[in-house]
């Protein structure tokens, strides 16, 4: 199959790799059909971190299921599934308290607690900017989506990553019903940290950025822009 491969900081190159294979019963090998590129895995591709040449990159991802392990039970071949970030086994403690981004069977090191696809320091997992994608217990870890998905794949991929990244500081600011909310940054993190307060009833939703087009964005979502360049001019 092919894959994006990481050679090098600022190195990477696409080529051909052993395709992704069950490794395990709960496994599901899954054809990648939309995958996004993620603003953390600048953080890789820049060599800032310990990240591995020669593995893939990728842990927004989304696609069909075309292979499952013989312990898989929910997860049928031919589903459209979208992947969270994190990889987690559900059942050890951290994730049965629901912290399943501290999941401690999916990582080796012992002294580590979390697992993620084609990510530094996060296991060994290849990533999703790829053809196919081994899926590590399957039945927990792929959301299985509606008969719509093919048509809408590319609403659906903001669902492995930015969409909730964005909510969950939403959740952390325990935004609700009439607050009065701003949002500093308008980059993808930040357009959807909009959209979710908006979700969420806020009274009215400023957002705070430098950039025109990110706050044309804020603006067509339904927020006030604040154009942080005018504010401070140089």
């Amino acid at each position: 199959m092919k894959a994006a491969v990481y050679e090098g900081p600022r190195t990477v190159t696409v080529k051909d790799v052993p395709d992704a294979k069950i490794e395990h019963p709960c496994d599901i090998i899954v054809k990648i059909t939309t995958t996004n590129i993620c603003g953390s895995d600048l953080h890789m591709y820049e060599g800032r971190t310990s990240f591995e040449s020669g593995r893939t990159l990728g842990h927004e991802n989304m696609g069909q299921v075309v292979e499952v392990g013989s312990a898989v039970r929910k997860v049928q071949v031919g589903e459209y599934v979208v992947l969270p970030f994190n990889i987690a086994c559900g059942f050890c403690k951290q994730c049965e308290r629901g912290l399943t981004n501290y999941c401690l069977t999916m990582q080796p090191e012992p002294d580590l607690a979390g697992a993620a696809y084609g990510f530094a320091d996060m296991g060994p997992y290849q990533g999703g900017q790829a053809e196919l994608l081994r899926v590590p217990y399957g039945d927990f870890n792929a959301l299985r989506l509606g008969e719509d998905a093919a048509e809408r794949q590319t609403d659906y991929v903001m669902l492995a990553d930015i969409f909730p990244t964005g909510y969950h500081a939403t959740e952390m600011a325990h935004v609700k019903p009439g607050d009065q909310t701003i949002v500093f940054g308008a980059g993808p993190v930040g357009l959807m940290a909009t959209y979710s307060a908006i979700l969420k009833g806020a009274g009215r939703v400023w957002t705070a950025d430098h950039q025109p087009d990110r706050l044309r964005k804020a603006e067509e979502i339904g927020a006030i822009p604040i154009n942080t360049a005018e504010q401070n001019p140089a």
